[in-house]
C-alpha cells in the first residue's frame, strides 16, 4: 500500500493538543529506572517487573515516559493527545487514508491510557492518538518532592528523518505550524520546530538517517535547576552522561542540557523557551552556516548529537530500517561550520530573519 503525505481534502484532521508520552524500550530496567527516577526525580505512577511508568510534578495525566523492558534499545509510540474521543475515530481515518497501518485498541496499549490508535506513519514512525485517561494527582503544590532540579514538563519530542521537507509537509497536514527552521541560501530546509500547544514546539523534524528518535525533552522552569542536574551527575560521578551543554540554543531561545540514559537514548532538559500562540506568530528561519543557531554562545556541538540517535519500532515490535539521507544534510555543513561559521553581523548580513506569519 503506497503512503501518502495528506490525503484528500475531505478527510478531517483529529485536533492534537500536544505531546502527551514516549513508549521506550529498555534493555536493562533496573538501570533505566535509576537513570529516570533516582538520577533526573521523575515519578513513578506505576511499574510491574516489566514496565515503569514515570510523570513530571506538574502532570495530571497517568505518565509522560512508559520504559518497557525490551530485547534491543528503542522507540515504541510518541503519544499525541487529542481534544476528543471523537478525534481518535479522526486520527484512525486520517491515517487510513494516507495509506498507513493503523491498530485500534479500545482498552489502550499501556496503563492509565484508554481508546488509542497507533500508526506506522508515512515518514515510518510510530504514532499514537488518545483522549481517554486516568487522572492522577497534580504534584505541582507538593514542594516537598521537588529537587534542585525539578521536571515540571514533558516539552517536546525530535525525530530524525532523511527528508525534511516532506516531513514539515506531512506534519502540517496534520496541523501543526512551524515556529523555526533552518536552511540555506537555496532553500533547502535541514530541520523545522513544529508545534500544537503555544510553545516552540511538541515536536521536530531533524535531518538525517531515520526514521530515528532524536530526543525526548522536560522543561525545568529555570536555568538553575538545570545547573543543579549539573552538580549532582557531577556528585555521583556521572558527568559522563552528559552528551552536550548546559548552554542556550539560538533555536528557540531555550536553555539546554543534552544527556544520554543507560541504553543510549537522548534526554533534553529545556527550559524558558517563549509563547507561539497567536494566529500571527512569525516564523523565524535560520542560516545553516550560522553557528549560533544550534548554540548561542557559539560552542561547537559533538559530532554524536548529529549522528547518534534511537532507533523506532513498528507496529509488531520490530525495529523500522533506517533510509540514508542521500541529499545534503545538516551534519556536512555543520561539523565543520559549527567551529568556524560567522557570528558577528559583519560576517553576514543576518543569521536569523523573521519569515511571513503562517
Amino acid at each position: 500500500m503506497t503512503r501518502k503525505l495528506v490525503p484528500a481534502p475531505d478527510v478531517p484532521v483529529p485536533d492534537i493538543l500536544r505531546c502527551a508520552y514516549m513508549e521506550i524500550q529498555v534493555t536493562d530496567l533496573k538501570a533505566s529506572r535509576e537513570f529516570y527516577v533516582d538520577v533526573l526525580g521523575l515519578t513513578v505512577t506505576a511499574e510491574d517487573e516489566n514496565t515503569v511508568y514515570l510523570r513530571t510534578l506538574e502532570e495530571f495525566i497517568h505518565h509522560n515516559v512508559v520504559l518497557r523492558q525490551g530485547s534491543i534499545a528503542a522507540v515504541a509510540a510518541f503519544s499525541f493527545r487529542v481534544r476528543a474521543p471523537e478525534d481518535v475515530d479522526r486520527a484512525e481515518a486520517y491515517f487510513k487514508a494516507l495509506g498507513c497501518r493503523t491498530e485500534r485498541r479500545a482498552e489502550g496499549f499501556v496503563k492509565g491510557i484508554g481508546d488509542s490508535v497507533r500508526v506506522e506513519d508515512p515518514l515510518g514512525f510510530p504514532y499514537e492518538f488518545f483522549h481517554d485517561v486516568e487522572h492522577v494527582d497534580r504534584l505541582a503544590w507538593r514542594y516537598d518532592l521537588y529537587t534542585p532540579g525539578a521536571l515540571v514538563r514533558l516539552d517536546h519530542f525530535n525525530q530524525v528523518t532523511p527528508d525534511v521537507p516532506s516531513a514539515v509537509k506531512y506534519i502540517e497536514g496534520l496541523g501543526f505550524r512551524v515556529t523555526e527552521d533552518i536552511r540555506d541560501g537555496d532553500g533547502v530546509v535541514y530541520a523545522a520546530w513544529m508545534r500544537r500547544k503555544p510553545t516552540v514546539h511538541d515536536t521536530a523534524m531533524t535531518g538525517g538517517n531515520g526514521p530515528r528518535m532524536h530526543h525526548l525533552a522536560f522543561s525545568t522552569h529555570e536555568k538553575h535547576n538545570i545547573l543543579a542536574i549539573c552538580d549532582k551527575l557531577g556528585a555521583l560521578r556521572k558527568s559522563d552522561l552528559i552528551e552536550r551543554g548546559p548552554g542556550r540554543h539560538g533555536v528557540s531561545n531555550a536553555f539546554y542540557l543534552y544527556l544520554r540514559d543507560p541504553d543510549g537514548h537522548r534526554v533534553e532538559i529545556y527550559t524558558q523557551d517563549y509563547y507561539t500562540g497567536d494566529p500571527d506568530n512569525p516564523v523565524v528561519s535560520w542560516d545553516v552556516h550560522d553557528n549560533q543557531r544550534r548554540d548561542w554562545w557559539g560552542n561547537p556541538v559533538v559530532p554524536s548529537w548529529y549522528t547518534e540517535a534511537s532507533l523506532v519500532l513498528d507496529l509488531d515490535g520490530n525495529p523500522q530500517p533506517v533510509t540514508e539521507r542521500s541529499d545534503r544534510s545538516e551534519m556536512a555543513a555543520t561539523i565543520g561550520a559549527d567551529g568556524f561559521s560567522y557570528t558577528r553581523k559583519g560576517d553576514a548580513e543576518q543569521g536569523f530573519k523573521l519569515g511571513n506569519s503562517l
